[in-house]
């Protein structure tokens, strides 16, 4: 099968591979359920797989879409182009907040390109608290570690800090012959809804960052050695937690627990 579709090259930089399995494309639209009134948002539309069935059952739709050939091509859509909000600009530097308005919240989906996925989930998690829930279509391996579980070998950075926002539910396994090209690895669909209320409190988001990069950065070492810039092996003890235990056995509360000691510390030997 050649790589032009319906006459637009799939292009290796942005990532792309487009959807055109309509079985596929009709189970992904009944995931994500669109509904009438909500404000709905659709991150690389591409040639419109998604984009065209999600329209015919909205008044409105917001894409945001790179590629200024694809864009073009929305903006002149025989049927769904005057339902389009098109933000032109890389999804990866745009401000969400923007969408908001009071009452409704953001409900986003997109077939991600893959090699912007993980920097673009972190990118969307600071918008969490004004986003009703995100249907993304990943990587298999992704949607695998997004959900990992302490002691799985695909937990990861990835899986605390998504988990910490949002729970996460893989729905449905896709296989590479539903997109053009094929891409060579497995996708997989996820439903990502942000927690009303997170499962652990912090005093610092972005310590939790730091200490699971540091963590997680070196999994082979324990933790005892990868933490040793944040915490000594006595403060790990007197948080309950085992020096001698690697990144993938912590769970959450264990790394809230160390990004809350390591911001109380700081605190306190900036206040001496």
């Amino acid at each position: 099968m050649s790589k032009q579709h319906l006459g637009h090259t799939a292009r290796k930089r942005f990532g792309q591979n487009f959807l055109h399995d309509n079985y596929v494309i009709d189970q992904i639209v009944s995931a994500i359920n669109p509904q009438k009134g909500q404000h709905m948002v659709e991150i690389g539309p591409g040639l419109g797989a998604l984009t065209e069935p999600v329209c015919e059952l909205l008044d409105e739709l917001t894409v945001v879409e790179l590629d200024r050939d694809l864009a073009a091509r929305l903006r002149t859509h025989p049927f769904i182009a005057s339902k389009l909000n098109i933000v032109e600009t890389d999804a990866l530097k745009y401000d969400f907040s923007q969408l908001i308005s009071e009452d409704t919240p953001l409900r986003i989906f997109g077939n991600l390109p893959y090699n912007i996925s993980t920097p673009l989930m972190f990118h969307l998690f600071s918008f969490a608290n004004k986003v009703q829930d995100m249907h993304f279509m990943l990587q298999k391996e992704v949607v695998n570690r997004l959900a990992a579980s302490p002691g799985n070998k695909n937990y990861g950075r990835l899986s605390v800090m998504a988990q910490y926002h949002c729970q996460v539910i893989p729905v449905l396994q896709v296989p590479p012959g539903a997109f053009n090209p094929p891409p060579k690895v497995d996708s997989a669909v996820v439903r990502l809804i942000p927690h009303q209320q997170k499962p652990v409190s912090l005093i610092n988001e972005d310590t939790l960052h730091t200490v699971c990069a540091q963590a997680f950065n070196q999994r082979r070492k324990t933790i005892r050695n990868s933490l040793k810039n944040s915490l000594n092996e006595q403060q790990l003890i007197d948080l309950g937690i085992n020096p001698e235990l690697r990144a993938e056995n912590l769970s959450l509360q264990d790394f809230a627990k160390i990004a809350n000691a390591v911001e109380t510390y700081t605190l306190d030997s900036s206040n001496n």
